[in-house]
């Protein structure tokens, strides 16, 4: 259990009869009136977000998370296909569940698969990735002299 005081960034609830994780939260003391916590929550299974107003003193369940592993196979246009390492078991997952980790794995790349009651909801991609730029537009002389940026496609 956590009251709404207490509440950090990515925990993830069990509330309203789905899994919630915190976005985002904020401390309001009123000048007249008690205090409340105002948070941004999103729906893991929907991918929807909301924001809600908690009595600081609320009590809330925490969502239990197992983290795994998981090399990324392939995929097949409409599903995308993990395996466990250990048991080689494959998941396939939609594009909602892997959004926006897919931008950065590469076939055979490991990602963190995360579960809830042994259903996984979410894939995380690594902090660091090496792709390969296919293409990039010219930079435009003149535009140097604060440091040279531009616009990059990578392989993935």
């Amino acid at each position: 259990m956590i009251s709404a005081g207490d509440f950090k960034k990515g925990i993830t609830l069990s509330w309203n009869n789905g899994l919630w994780q915190i976005v985002d939260f904020q401390h309001v003391k009123p000048g007249k009136g008690a205090a409340f916590v105002r948070a941004k929550l999103k729906n893991i299974v929907t991918g929807t977000t909301k924001e809600e107003t908690f009595n600081p003193t609320e009590k809330f369940d925490l969502a239990h998370i197992e983290t795994k592993d998981m090399q990324y196979l392939y995929n097949d246009g409409q599903l995308y296909y993990f395996m466990d390492p250990e048991t080689y078991e494959q998941i396939p997952l939609n594009y909602h569940q892997v959004e926006e980790a897919i931008k950065y794995l590469k076939e055979n790349d490991f990602a963190q698969m995360r579960f809830y009651q042994g259903n996984p909801f979410e894939v995380s991609a690594p902090n660091f990735v090496e792709l390969e730029i296919i293409e990039t537009e010219p930079g435009f002389k003149g535009d140097t002299a604060t440091g040279a940026n531009k616009p990059a496609t990578t392989e993935t």
